[in-house]
């Protein structure tokens, strides 16, 4: 088993890194949604609210989701588009987790009437789930 640095443990602070746990297992789809994703408008500086999606197809690892979840806490605080922050959350994960194919969908609350919704997509699509 991976060393788990943050489940189990108290934790009061976002991280960076997420925690991977050993896949040998195999095919599988995963889905983790994350009803309460927040980050901050780079131009107003108010809070962006929304709903992230993160699907993928593990390889040998997957994603713990305590360390998952204070990762995206990372984001509360940042400043940054909805469409960039998405793209940063897929690319980071893909880097770290290191699935077959991975996509995270963003669902922004609408802000001025207009909902943002972006998603973005790595790896081999061969092993996208429909």
């Amino acid at each position: 088993m991976s060393q788990l640095k943050h489940l189990g443990k108290q934790s009061t602070q976002p991280i960076d890194q997420v925690d991977l746990i050993d896949w040998a297992g195999g095919p599988i789809h995963v889905r983790l949604e994350c009803m309460e994703f927040s980050s901050m408008c780079p131009v107003t500086h108010q809070p962006d609210y929304g709903q992230l999606t993160i699907e993928y197809a593990p390889d040998a690892y997957l994603a713990e989701t305590k360390s998952l979840k204070l990762f995206l806490w990372s984001f509360r605080d940042r400043k940054g588009f909805n469409e960039a922050l998405v793209d940063e959350i897929a690319e980071t994960l893909f880097k770290q987790v290191r699935p077959k194919w991975l996509r995270v969908r963003g669902a922004f609350n609408p802000r001025g009437g207009i909902q943002v919704n972006a998603t973005a997509e790595r790896g081999d699509t061969a092993h996208r789930a429909s």
